[in-house]
């Protein structure tokens, strides 16, 4: 299925403290998750935010927490799915398909990923806004997501589905976080 604006949240998984700086590939990691947010914004996508162990691991990287609205949902299991807080916020938006970006590929974004296939939601997953320490993790972790009935995305593959036409000003909008 196609994603629908009125149908999709962009959930942003647990890109903190210096984690986030261990990342294969974080400057483009970084880069891409900018631009998903500044696009699920300028679509008015809701947007949920999560930390893992914030206490532990440090707040969300400065390059992502100056663009996160609201704020971040703190959780101690994996999936953000085990956190009450989340799972209620999720049940509250309502929506049926759910964008995934943030890390790790291969354990906090698959487990989330999987539970949220579990309780009937479809997910998709923005390969190039994913990232663990390792490439081979981070591929392990998407083929994972796949093998569970995720389907994976790009960021503008993403947010161009979510426009759907190449006219007027979200359009411009969007053309312009992508350059």
């Amino acid at each position: 299925m196609m994603l629908n604006a009125n149908d999709t949240a962009l959930i942003v998984i647990d890109i903190q403290g210096k984690l986030a700086q261990l990342m294969y590939a974080k400057e483009q990691l970084f880069e891409n998750v900018a631009r998903l947010i500044k696009g699920a914004e300028v679509l008015e996508l809701p947007i949920i935010c999560t930390e893992q162990n914030p206490a532990g691991i440090g707040p969300t990287a400065e390059e992502i927490a100056p663009l996160i609205k609201p704020e971040p949902i703190a959780k101690m299991s994996f999936s953000c799915c085990g956190e009450k807080h989340f799972a209620e916020a999720i049940e509250r938006l309502g929506r049926t398909q759910l964008l995934l970006c943030g890390i790790e590929t291969h354990i906090c974004v698959y487990q989330t990923a999987a539970d949220l296939i579990r309780s009937g939601r479809e997910v998709h997953v923005v390969a190039d806004a994913v990232s663990s320490r390792t490439e081979a993790n981070r591929r392990i972790g998407l083929t994972r997501m796949r093998d569970a009935g995720a389907k994976l995305t790009s960021v503008e593959s993403a947010l161009f589905e979510l426009l759907r036409v190449a006219e007027g000003d979200k359009f411009k909008q969007i053309l312009q976080i992508v350059k």
